[in-house]
């Protein structure tokens, strides 16, 4: 099979994909430019993208699938080009899932144990011990439970956390307390428990602006919030409002309605939040590689594929 692969990112990190993927299907033809010519276009039947350019995947008459090579999908859901009715997959690395909740777990431990205002305290050499409240002490509320929110929310509930767990489907995770239906949402039940918040939710049409300022006031008051799905779920001015008036106590971000984050924005200097440079999971080539060249011999195969989009739900 002739396969396009296609991304937005570095010379160097485009490299290191095409020499994987080459290195483990040999046998695949790989297209590592825009097609040139109707020639080109026609034999091209995968495209194995990395957020590509809105309009890259148009105009290839027989593409039987579209691969992933990131987790979220949002971005190519939103090119009105995206050829209707080609199955999409998005990518389910065993190694950036791993990640993602090591990510989470120092970032509920820090707030927990209250570690980002003993570092604070250190630039003012304060020396005063927090509070030490057991886990079993600390709700922790994680939005969606998916592929990464439900080894998130176990992991959390095997070290002692009082887990719950917002999913949009019916779910049962051992030691989790699910809520579950937009219902619970809509009466704040599930964010007014919560001592901490981890937003590990899709993007979808649904969830765009899901922290509104009528969200984040329906938390807790002294909650944090950790954000590492997508910017696009936060208000931002909401946020920061919420964080100055002293409703919310503390908010980690991996992402941002803008990145790189802008070097004027009011959150890079903010006492209460916490900024990651969008690297709380990232796809491990070395992992991702295996799980595109399964999927590709599920196709050549007539098999069913893994991991396909609901492209009606988003994700």
């Amino acid at each position: 099979m002739t396969v396009l692969l296609s991304g937005r990112w570095s010379a160097a990190e485009g490299e290191r994909w095409a020499q994987l993927l080459r290195e483990a299907m040999p046998e695949e033809q790989w297209l590592l430019h825009p097609p040139r010519n109707a020639a080109e276009a026609a034999a091209v039947e995968v495209a194995v993208v990395a957020n590509p350019e809105p309009g890259a995947l148009s105009g290839l008459p027989n593409l039987r699938l579209i691969q992933s090579l990131w987790a979220g999908v949002d971005r190519l859901l939103q090119d009105p080009s995206l050829p209707p009715g080609v199955p999409l997959a998005r990518m389910v690395d065993p190694a950036m899932n791993e990640a993602m909740v090591h990510t989470a777990l120092w970032a509920v431990l820090s707030l927990h144990r209250r570690f980002f205002e003993l570092q604070a305290q250190q630039r003012q050499a304060l020396w005063q011990a927090p509070p030490q409240l057991r886990a079993a002490e600390c709700t922790v509320l994680v939005l969606g439970l998916g592929e990464l929110g439900g080894r998130t929310a176990q992991t959390l509930a095997g070290l002692g956390y009082a887990v719950h767990g917002w999913s949009r489907r019916p779910r049962e995770l051992a030691g989790v307390q699910i809520w579950q239906g937009e219902a619970s949402l809509a009466q704040a039940q599930a964010l007014a428990a919560a001592d901490i918040v981890v937003n590990l939710l899709p993007l979808t049409p649904q969830t765009r602006g899901f922290f509104s300022a009528e969200r984040l006031a329906q938390m807790r008051p002294g909650a944090c919030l950790v954000n590492l799905a997508r910017g696009a779920h936060v208000d931002e001015a909401a946020l920061g409002a919420a964080l100055d008036r002293g409703h919310l106590r503390h908010a980690v971000l991996d992402v941002f309605q803008q990145e790189p984050l802008p070097p004027d924005h009011p959150f890079w200097p903010h006492p209460q939040v916490t900024v990651l440079p969008h690297c709380a999971a990232q796809t491990d080539p070395r992992t991702a590689v295996p799980q595109v060249r399964a999927n590709l011999a599920a196709l050549r195969a007539g098999q069913p594929l893994a991991h396909l989009v609901d492209r009606g739900q988003g994700y």
